[in-house]
């Protein structure tokens, strides 16, 4: 079984389970086998592949075959051009939240703190810690998540500082210039029509945001005016249809209020400065 004999066969096995980007997958999955870069499948298409890599690379195939997300099979995936290592503890960061991290950048100020709320793999407050001049925190419930964020942050050589708790509830009062947050906003209602990759494998905790999927969005609106100073900033990724519920649920202590949206069109991301101190 030579390498490109292997691709070809992980290919059409991939195409008749109607994997998306079957190819590509195929490659990644041989990748890892092999533990080699993309160029080397094709430099040594011919190469024999060892009954070890051929191994792996079946038990690979079959697991995705199975719905398991490739980057549970690999343990990576890339955020901001970084490689960050996931596990079924955490969320796998998606390139929609890239716009929370440039909606972010574009407020934070040198020495602000920041805090990420409900951080999972720690893509979020990492990428802040590098692309801005802010002190960064980080807070998530999940005491396995935080593992995988602080292994995220040592490898990658990242200043954050990380807090086990429900949503904000470590933090004290005021003392936060930036709240930003990926939070769940999956209703509940709608599991069993999530694509089995995430249904089945994702964490619940860090998918669904309650029955409506706005109940979280709620909290913690509720949390950032207890901590954020006079004139601070939070910053929210949307779910899909939840802008006007979620503008509905910032009063008049909060201005400025503006929604980008992402490379589709949709609301991604809700920005909104808190203007009153009690």
């Amino acid at each position: 079984m030579t390498i490109q004999t292997a691709l070809v066969q992980g290919t059409k096995l991939l195409e008749d389970e109607a994997i998306p980007v079957p190819r590509l997958t195929a490659e990644v999955l041989l990748m890892h086998a092999l533990r080699v870069e993309r160029a080397y499948l094709y430099a040594h298409s011919d190469d024999e592949l060892t009954e070890v890599a051929w191994i792996h690379y079946g038990r690979y195939l079959h697991e995705r075959l199975k719905g398991k997300p490739t980057q549970y099979i690999t343990g990576h995936q890339e955020f901001y051009g970084r490689d960050f290592r996931v596990t079924r503890d955490v969320l796998i960061p998606r390139p929609e939240t890239e716009h929370l991290v440039e909606a972010a950048m574009a407020r934070i100020r040198p020495g602000d703190v920041v805090v990420d709320v409900g951080t999972g793999s720690g893509a979020i407050a990492i990428t802040l810690s590098f692309e801005t001049r802010g002190r960064i925190f980080a807070t998530d419930i999940s005491p396995a998540a935080l593992c995988v964020a602080r292994a995220n942050a040592a490898h990658l050589s990242a200043s954050v500082g990380f807090l086990a708790c429900d949503l904000a509830a470590g933090l004290r009062d005021r003392g936060v210039d930036v709240l930003v947050s990926n939070p769940p906003y999956v209703p509940a209602t709608d599991r069993p029509s999530l694509q089995r990759e995430v249904r089945d494998y994702e964490p619940p905790v860090a998918l669904y945001g309650g029955p409506t999927g706005l109940e979280i969005y709620g909290r913690l609106i509720q949390e950032a005016t207890r901590v954020l100073k006079s004139g601070g900033w939070l910053l929210m990724e949307l779910g899909y249809n939840s802008l006007d519920a979620v503008r509905a649920m910032l009063q008049s202590d909060w201005t400025e209020i503006s929604v980008a949206h992402d490379l589709a069109g949709f609301p991604r991301v809700l920005a909104a400065r808190f203007a009153t101190v009690e």
